[in-house]
């Protein structure tokens, strides 16, 4: 922990600290990033601007992970957006400038929801203005305030994660983004959603979260399904992974609402597994696209042939994210599962639906997977073309997909080494709450 006094008049503290919750994700953004640094290796254009917005991105992403103060946390959640913002409209694609307003537009819509709760928790607190997390969660507010913060931070949270069916920006920014932007974008800023859910719904409105959690996994198992019969129809290659991310965020939601142990410590552990995943597929997208210059499936085929380590490699990742045993998606998703089927809060027949909802989710993923990876590879469409030789992956882009790859074998072999950071954080956020 660290505290400093920052602003006397209003008594605001800069206070940073890293606990059992935060350490995962931070590990987990200092290594994506070192690695999307290394894969925008060929942007030539204004690179040291571009460097810069990165590393102000990841100045960001640190400090909301680590901020144990309110007000400390909004500010970080906003100076996101500027790096994002300027990283998709400058570097992006051709229709980059109408996904980067969106971007900013949904963001910021969330945010003002933020600002609110913030101001009325800072407000609410009895004697003098408050923003102190360690304060903040022994405190208890009236049902129906508690019911009114948990929607306004719910919604900017919905943004971010995306919880459908404010979902829309992400395919269109990840669609048009530099791959390196989109590996910091499906690695990271998703996972802030996720990191605040639990952090700010979780632990300082523990009964509001009882009342909407059967709603989250209603919401989740949607998701689950819905974004990736979506990811199906997606003929632009990106467009595709980045509708399984929405899909993968599904079980994030699942694992927050079930309300038990192991159903936050499976969200946790899929946080860091498909943070891992998400950012190894766009990068390998992106490197692929530079080679042939395509971006559409149906135009793919055949690249097997010129390109056998590229192959190799994205077909791992597929498989790591349609949840191959003995990878890190597998043990994520497995443990969400028993997470909701050991839950005492809910029915029966509700934990049965909401699984069997769950593994048509997880038939569905393979096909989308599978589907895209014989459309790129399979065939002789690109091999018979002219002037069809493709260089294959040089050492920087296999040393950064094995870098990537060891961490998903090792988390899929070993997820203790992840799960006991966030055992002990997990037990004290659920009993200060939800076993009173």
């Amino acid at each position: 922990m660290e505290d400093y006094k920052w602003i006397h008049f209003l008594d605001f503290h800069w206070r940073l600290g890293i606990d059992g919750l935060s350490i995962g994700p931070i590990l987990l953004t200092g290594f994506i990033t070192t690695l999307a640094t290394l894969a925008a290796w060929p942007v030539t254009q204004d690179s040291r601007l571009f460097h810069f917005l990165m590393l102000a991105m990841y100045s960001g992403q640190i400090g909301l992970f680590s901020s144990r103060d309110l007000l400390l946390f909004f500010l970080m959640w906003e100076l996101e957006l500027i790096p994002v913002y300027l990283l998709v409209s400058m570097w992006g694609g051709k229709k980059r400038l109408y996904s980067a307003t969106k971007f900013i537009l949904y963001t910021a819509g969330g945010s003002i929801f933020l600002l609110m709760g913030v101001l009325g928790i800072g407000l609410y607190s009895s004697t003098e203005p408050t923003l102190n997390f360690e304060i903040l969660a022994n405190q208890s507010y009236p049902v129906a305030l508690e019911i009114l913060f948990y929607i306004g931070f719910f919604l900017a949270f919905a943004v971010k994660l995306p919880i459908i069916p404010l979902h829309t920006w992400l395919p269109d920014t990840h669609g048009e983004a530099h791959y390196s932007t989109c590996m910091l974008l499906a690695g990271i800023l998703l996972k802030m959603g996720a990191y605040g859910l639990v952090r700010i719904n979780m632990e300082l409105f523990p009964h509001a979260h009882s009342l909407f959690s059967p709603w989250l996994i209603i919401v989740g198992a949607m998701q689950i399904i819905y974004a990736a019969s979506t990811s199906l129809g997606q003929r632009n290659l990106k467009k595709r992974i980045a509708y399984s991310s929405v899909s993968h965020m599904g079980f994030i939601i699942i694992g927050i609402g079930s309300i038990t142990d192991m159903g936050l410590n499976g969200a946790l552990l899929q946080i860091i597994s498909h943070g891992f995943i998400g950012a190894a597929l766009f990068f390998l997208a992106g490197t692929t696209y530079d080679r042939i210059r395509l971006l559409y499936l149906d135009e793919m085929g055949g690249i097997a042939i010129p390109m056998p380590k590229m192959f190799t490699m994205f077909s791992s990742f597929s498989m790591a994210s349609l949840a191959l045993p003995g990878m890190s998606g597998f043990v994520a998703e497995l443990i969400v599962f028993f997470g909701l089927i050991t839950s005492p809060k809910f029915l029966l027949i509700t934990k049965i639906l909401i699984t069997f909802v769950m593994a048509i989710g997880m038939i569905l993923t393979p096909i989308y997977l599978l589907s895209m990876l014989r459309q790129m590879f399979y065939g002789y469409k690109i091999f018979n073309s002219q002037n069809s030789y493709f260089f294959d992956s040089g050492p920087r882009e296999l040393f950064l997909s094995i870098s990537i790859f060891l961490p998903v074998l090792g988390i899929g072999m070993y997820p203790d080494f992840v799960l006991s950071l966030s055992v002990e954080k997990v037990e004290v956020i659920l009993s200060n709450s939800f076993y009173r």
